[in-house]
């Protein structure tokens, strides 16, 4: 599928990616763009810089975002990410987007972004999407949940570090793009984190945390867990 870009839509999208917050360093020259990782001999806080005199405009470029991703999965749902990985002129500048597709019913399920604030606007369909707070001072309380109903041209902004998800209640595909306050936001998909990291967790440890028996826990940890997000 490809959508067609108007010029205020297009306006809008470089907006939620601008103005979200910026986390990362300040750059201190006018750009650094990125040399992969492979070419580097030693691990820095965002990547080393390309010699100026060698940057050229596609540095800077990305395309492709106009078609739509693969949501044949077991999600429904696929993230086309363009961070400093994808797009090395955004190296030291503090801002990354994505666009998101959501099959009916598809879901981007519980997850964080650990280094960025999250501006995200829907373009096609209708979205549940919802962020829980961290841990409240009073121990008495809960997590508070704040939940929307979005449609095409409404902005909902998930804050940095956060668990949120995006539902689509529909019965037609959705797509949505999202501005990153970082370079490099990072996403922790809660349930492929917690039931299918290598090696994987102690299940008494789990099954504990979750007051559930450990059977349940062995189950879990059993199933296919990839990340599409």
């Amino acid at each position: 599928m490809k959508i067609s870009f108007g010029f205020n839509t297009i306006f809008v999208v470089l907006s939620c990616a601008w103005i979200a917050y910026a986390s990362d360093p300040s750059q201190l020259q006018d750009f650094c763009v990125a040399v992969p990782d492979a070419n580097s001999a030693v691990f820095v806080n965002g990547k080393f810089c390309k010699d100026p005199d060698m940057v050229v405009a596609e540095d800077f470029l990305k395309q492709g975002l106009n078609n739509a991703g693969n949501t044949s999965n077991q999600l429904g749902s696929v993230v086309t990410a363009v961070n400093v990985n994808q797009l090395p002129g955004l190296n030291t500048l503090g801002v990354s987007l994505a666009r998101l597709d959501f099959a009916p019913y598809g879901i981007n399920p519980p997850h964080t972004h650990p280094r960025a604030t999250e501006a995200f606007l829907l373009m096609e369909g209708t979205l549940y999407v919802g962020f829980v707070t961290s841990n409240p001072a009073d121990l008495n309380q809960k997590n508070k949940l704040f939940t929307k109903y979005l449609n095409p041209g409404d902005v909902f902004v998930f804050p940095q570090g956060l668990i949120h998800f995006q539902f689509n209640v529909g019965k037609t595909n959705a797509v949505a793009f999202a501005g990153f306050g970082s370079q490099n936001p990072g996403t922790i998909t809660i349930a492929n984190a917690v039931f299918g990291s290598d090696p994987k967790i102690d299940p008494d440890v789990l099954a504990k945390a979750f007051q559930v028996e450990k059977n349940i826990i062995d189950y879990l940890q059993a199933q296919f867990w990839s990340n599409y997000n």
